[in-house]
C-alpha cells in the first residue's frame, strides 16, 4: 500500500505582494527538500507576465507522519503565520488513488 501524501498549493498574490510571496516560497523550498521525509517540495509560476501570476506548490510526503512532522518546523510555522498577509491559499492534501 502507498502511504505517500501530496499536498497542492495555489497561491493568488495580493496586491503588491508577488515579490514577497516568491521569497517566501523561494526560502522554503531547500528547507523542506531537506526534511527527512520530504519526497519532492517545488514551486511552480503560472505563464503570463505581471504580478498577477499564481504560484503552485507541489509537495509529496512519505506518509503522514511526514506531513506532521513538516508542520512541526518553524519554518512551516512562520509560513502559515506570513501567508495570509502575502496571498489568497488554497491547499488540497490528497491521498492516491492510482499513481504509477
Amino acid at each position: 500500500m502507498n502511504d505517500a501524501v501530496k499536498i497542492t498549493a495555489l497561491l493568488i498574490p495580493r496586491p503588491g505582494q508577488a515579490a514577497a510571496l516568491e521569497a517566501l516560497l523561494f526560502d522554503m523550498a531547500p528547507r523542506c527538500r531537506a526534511e527527512p521525509g520530504n519526497l519532492r517540495w517545488d514551486v511552480w509560476r503560472e505563464q503570463g507576465q505581471g504580478d498577477e501570476r499564481r504560484f503552485v506548490l507541489d509537495e509529496l510526503y512519505r506518509d503522514n507522519e511526514a506531513v506532521a512532522a513538516h508542520r512541526a518546523t518553524p519554518h512551516f510555522k512562520h509560513y502559515l503565520a506570513t501567508i495570509n498577509d502575502l496571498a489568497e491559499r488554497v491547499a488540497l492534501v490528497l491521498d492516491p488513488a492510482q499513481v504509477a
